[in-house]
């Protein structure tokens, strides 16, 4: 049974889309959320793409970090965190870059045997730069995209293998 919120954009019976709008709601102006999302939030139609459309239009959505696979769900489900800034309300979209850390190409991980470490992480922090985005670095892991259509087919098809691999392996967008 769908979720209906008078506070949320869009009515669905999908939870993280649900939950998405939820932390939306419940941030404070200019105030920061890193959200854990499964691939389907990212490519989901109907009301995945309303949820989308609305995030980057109220939001500053600044950042995607691809998980490797099996981490926070089931073995082989994609999953990704999702760091948007609530802004006030604006006539244009807050987001105009967004900047995708791949860190699941080519790297695998299991819960058990070869488990995530702190310093798989190292090189994402150094460039995160949480005080001066606007200055980060681009590394052969990630790619800002340039303008509010590429940022969106970026959103709509994150889920999807990049087109380029990297000398090392990972995918750069």
């Amino acid at each position: 049974m769908p979720t209906v919120r008078e506070d949320f954009w869009a009515t669905t019976s999908n939870k993280q889309l649900n939950f998405i709008q939820h932390v939306k709601t419940l941030l404070k102006q200019n105030g920061r959320a890193a959200v854990v999302v499964p691939d389907n939030v990212l490519f989901e139609g109907g009301a995945g793409e309303t949820v989308r459309r609305k995030l980057l239009q109220e939001c500053d959505v600044h950042t995607l970090l691809r998980l490797p696979m099996g981490l926070f769900y089931a073995q082989g489900v994609k999953a990704n965190v999702l760091f948007f800034d609530k802004k006030p309300a604006s006539e244009t979209p807050w987001t105009k870059k967004l900047w995708i850390y791949d860190l699941r190409t080519n790297m695998h991980f299991t819960l058990k045997t070869n488990s995530l470490q702190r310093s798989d992480l190292d090189e994402f922090v150094k460039n995160y730069n949480p005080d001066n985005r606007h200055q980060r670095k681009t590394t052969w892991k990630e790619k800002k995209a340039p303008s509010r259509p590429a940022l969106a087919h970026a959103l709509v098809n994150a889920g999807c293998r990049p087109p380029a691999l990297s000398p090392k392996g990972r995918g750069c967008w």
